[in-house]
């Protein structure tokens, strides 16, 4: 995949086997770019009549998802343009939820914010026992509000209160296998795309009603979430205006740098 500086999202279609991978030099940090065209592929993905069963990766060896990208983030200037950001992550999981096809996401590397989102958007994970979690939103301002219906609904209030309040912690990848997101643990990433491999090719061997049928029930009782995590979405966009985050990520910026 190339390292281009703003990053890219590509897909791939093979035996009935769509794979969607994403790439942002910056740990794999997400921009609005960036979450746009996820959402387009997610979703074309979705309704190809061809496609059985999707994966949902990302570039790299080390980090599966960074989060919101701090850049941008300090580049918002009203909220109405702060919800605009904000609801690219609500686009994505709401591109996940309504998809017809089983999601599974392969998690290398650690993850963090909005990338803990996207593997609870998934309908099963597989990770490396590096693959470490972290929500830190509450440490620069805001709260994972956009992202929490999805975590709560995988991993319970308790996982996820602990993870919100505990905001510069990572927990472990057994930890969070232990809380229901992740579904497999692997020592290390060739083992985990073996794993991956033997999964998707048998997924795609079956009934493509009953994958769809069973989408369906994995996801009963979220049809409020477009408007939900759109008023989630106005919640942050608000927050990250506020001195105290945009100050916060100036000196997260500045202590990488």
């Amino acid at each position: 995949m190339p390292d281009t500086q703003n990053g890219n999202v590509t897909a791939t279609l093979e035996n009935g086997i769509s794979t969607i991978s994403f790439y942002h030099p910056a740990q794999n940090s997400l921009p609005a770019l960036l979450l746009d065209q996820l959402t387009i592929e997610i979703e074309k993905a979705g309704n190809n009549p061809d496609t059985r069963v999707i994966v949902l990766k990302s570039g790299g060896d080390r980090t599966f998802c960074a989060g919101a990208s701090f850049d941008e983030l300090l580049e918002i200037q009203d909220k109405e343009a702060g919800a605009v950001f904000f609801s690219g992550f609500a686009n994505v999981i709401n591109a996940c939820r309504k998809s017809p096809k089983i999601i599974i996401a392969r998690i290398q590397g650690k993850s963090v914010g909005g990338g803990v989102g996207l593997a609870a958007a998934a309908d099963y994970c597989l990770a490396t026992e590096a693959a470490s979690i972290k929500l830190s939103e509450l440490a620069i301002g805001i709260g994972p509000f956009v992202i929490s219906p999805a975590v709560i609904r995988k991993m319970g209030l308790p996982a996820f209160s602990q993870l919100t309040i505990r905001a510069v912690d990572f927990q472990t990848a057994s930890w969070a296998k232990e809380k229901g997101l992740y579904n497999d643990v692997y020592p290390d990433i060739a083992t985990m795309d073996a794993a991956l491999d033997t999964l998707t090719q048998k997924l795609a061997s079956y009934h493509p009603e009953a994958l769809s049928g069973l989408k369906q029930i994995l996801w009963e009782g979220t049809d409020d979430w477009d408007t939900l995590l759109a008023q989630r979405a106005a919640i942050s966009g608000e927050l990250v205006l506020s001195k105290f985050t945009q100050q916060a990520l100036r000196g997260f910026l500045n202590k990488k740098g």
